[in-house]
């Protein structure tokens, strides 16, 4: 197991990093192509699909990475959740098809939810493949199932501009054109390396075992999809897709700023699974917090200090001000996602699910009233504000019903960060207000050198994480 984590961490790096570089490059084409009305709309319809096929999966998705972590059978497990994939995907992408031929087609949604659809549900029908190899831990595996279609779509878009070919209808065409391909690849990479053994002959019952084992888990994903996305959904309905452009592009550059958290946190649920297995000690998992503590903050500094000079410069103005009190209200959620997903991970690899459908049960509600109340309010704002309310009350109940958690490892990093980096941020951005480069040095300097006099970095946590995770 030596260096286990070290190759996980790096397999799983390496495909965030090219996800999100070219992510980045699809958004950027995409956002200076289209007007705000048509990349609000394209984002709209992106939300829909999004939501209701991370509904669709009923949680049984984590479900089966617990299973394969427990040394469950692969093959049954693949054939239970790729038949549930299969019948959910195609049944929901008829009922759009149904919608597109009833109702009128002078919106230009329609068309976008049902092609942008058919490259969602070939994702979709890939899910059962990424899961397996992700509960197997062959991360290598995965980061190759994983970035193919977007690979595929960044090349295609940078093409199109250059071309000036750029379009409504070329862009769906590269869109499904990537995800077959990932689809494709998912299917061929697993049947060379773990053998494509589907069992026909599976028993209804052992599915509906499966379905209600994960039932909990269908009312938190129901809850954390909808939560995800219902802000983008919302305010393209009561305000406007051009409001919408501008929100949901802050929103996929606070979705970036959380990296680090998405690289490390497949890594989380099996680790803990085998750990709890083994009666270890909560405690032990502690650096874990006070560096992902480190790593949200320094984001945070970065992220605000350069928002709009380099936003308002890529977009040519059309982002970065007018987005300037959103992403910082939103930057600041990311230590209630980082610590949130640290409890649930505990939470859910004890299996604890009822626990946790409560839990965002209600975190969904705070954030559902929130946004029928802030968002007619404060715009963009005010979804911002809801989202950050409903996760600091997830992270309190998360606490609350954890007994071995001692709250003061997880409030006190998350204190003396805030306190860093509110000191470091304001004093070199007062003083170097007009000097990006003085301003931004100092602040990430300063923040480490204090996190470093407070003790929350501490190379010997790198050092425990790593026995931690490959134990």
């Amino acid at each position: 197991m030596k260096g286990k984590f070290i190759q996980n961490i790096s397999a799983n790096t390496v495909q965030q990093i090219i996800n999100q570089v070219f992510g980045l490059i699809i958004f950027y084409v995409l956002s200076t192509q289209f007007s705000k009305d048509i990349f609000g709309q394209f984002n709209w319809c992106l939300a829909v699909l999004l939501t209701a096929f991370n509904i669709l999966s009923f949680g049984i998705d984590q479900v089966i990475v617990r299973k394969i972590a427990e040394g469950k059978n692969t093959a049954s497990l693949l054939s239970l959740y790729l038949f549930h994939v299969l019948y959910a995907g195609i049944l929901f992408y008829a009922m759009i098809g149904i919608s597109y031929f009833i109702f009128p087609k002078t919106d230009i949604r329609f068309y976008l939810l049902l092609v942008i659809g058919l490259g969602k549900l070939l994702i979709f029908i890939s899910t059962p493949f990424k899961q397996i190899v992700s509960g197997l831990e062959k991360f290598h595996w995965l980061a190759l199932m994983s970035v193919c279609s977007n690979i595929i779509r960044g090349i295609a878009l940078l093409i199109a501009a250059y071309m000036h070919v750029v379009s409504i209808q070329t862009v769906v065409i590269i869109f499904v054109s990537g995800d077959l391909t990932e689809l494709l690849v998912c299917i061929m990479l697993y049947k060379k390396n773990i053998g494509l053994h589907l069992q026909y002959g599976l028993l209804k019952k052992e599915y509906i075992a499966l379905l209600k084992e994960s039932m909990p888990q269908i009312g938190v994903v129901l809850f954390t999809s909808a939560m995800a996305r219902f802000d983008w959904i919302f305010i393209g309905l009561i305000l406007s897709a051009a409001k919408l452009a501008e929100y949901s592009f802050a929103y996929k550059v606070f979705e970036m700023a959380t990296l680090p958290l998405i690289v490390i946190a497949p890594l989380l649920l099996p680790t803990f699974t085998r750990l709890i297995k083994q009666k270890r000690q909560i405690a032990a998992f502690y650096p874990i917090v006070r560096i992902e503590m480190g790593i949200v903050f320094f984001s945070i500094l970065l992220l605000n200090i350069c928002w709009v000079p380099a936003i308002d410069f890529i977009t040519k103005g059309k982002y970065g001000a007018v987005n300037s009190t959103t992403i910082l209200v939103l930057s600041l959620c990311l230590p209630f996602l980082y610590l949130t997903n640290f409890l649930w991970s505990i939470l859910f690899a004890k299996g604890q699910l009822k626990i946790i459908f409560w839990i965002f049960s209600i975190t969904f509600c705070i954030n559902l009233a929130g946004d029928i109340i802030f968002i007619p309010l404060f715009s963009n704002e005010g979804a911002a504000v809801a989202y950050i309310l409903a996760l600091l009350v997830q992270l309190i109940l998360y606490v609350y019903r954890i007994p071995e958690i001692e709250a003061r490892h997880i409030f006190k990093p998350l204190l003396i960060s805030v306190i860093t980096a509110l000191i470091s941020g304001y004093l070199f951005h007062y003083w170097f207000d007009n000097a990006l480069f003085l301003s931004l040095s100092g602040s990430l300097g300063l923040f480490l050198l204090l996190q470093w006099i407070t003790g929350q970095l501490k190379l010997s946590d790198l050092s425990e994480m790593n026995k931690l995770m490959s134990s």
